[in-house]
């Protein structure tokens, strides 16, 4: 027989994972087309010998260092290194030191802080491709990602299935030459 305190946590586990599966499903349903578009351009500037820098803010400064390390340690045999940087402190500073027109920026914005959205605009006038991961609408990026939902975990959780993602449909796009070249 289950102890009462068991059944409790079971039902509140359970209903963590129904309101993570519901808000990746919405994530998905509305973002599937555009989260491909992204890869392709990001394969493409891999393809040019463009970098990425990953940035955050809040729980987003471990989202932009686990990215970092996904492309520069992938864990597929086979799959090749990409060149990623995570940045703290003065990103915009960085990026305008270190970036070129080949580059790619992505942001993990939580508040959208002025330094954070500073940054997303430094990478734009750099020519950079600028993708955001948010929980909110509207932020000016080449590509924006938001989660429909209010709790920051779950918003979290989403993101990190995203960039994975990401990081799998730009290797398979590698696998298919004959697209990185843009006409």
């Amino acid at each position: 027989m289950a102890e009462p305190g068991l059944n409790a946590l079971e039902r509140a586990v359970g209903r963590r994972f129904d309101l993570t599966a519901e808000a990746l499903n919405r994530f998905f349903d509305c973002h599937e087309e555009e989260l491909a578009v992204a890869c392709l351009a990001m394969a493409r500037r891999f393809h040019r010998a463009g970098r990425i820098f990953t940035f955050g803010e809040g729980c987003g400064v471990t989202d932009a260092e686990h990215v970092a390390v996904e492309f520069l340690h992938p864990v597929v045999a086979g799959k090749r290194a990409l060149p990623a940087v995570a940045l703290k402190g003065d990103v915009a500073g960085q990026l305008e030191t270190l970036a070129s027109v080949d580059d790619i920026a992505i942001a993990f914005v939580e508040t959208a802080g002025e330094a954070m959205m500073g940054a997303v605009q430094s990478a734009r006038r750099l020519g950079m491709l600028a993708v955001i991961f948010s929980g909110k609408q509207g932020m000016a990026a080449d590509h924006s990602f938001t989660v429909d939902c209010d709790d920051s975990l779950i918003r979290q959780e989403v993101h990190e299935v995203a960039y994975h993602v990401l990081w799998e449909l730009v290797h398979v796009f590698f696998g298919h030459r004959g697209i990185l070249e843009e006409a």
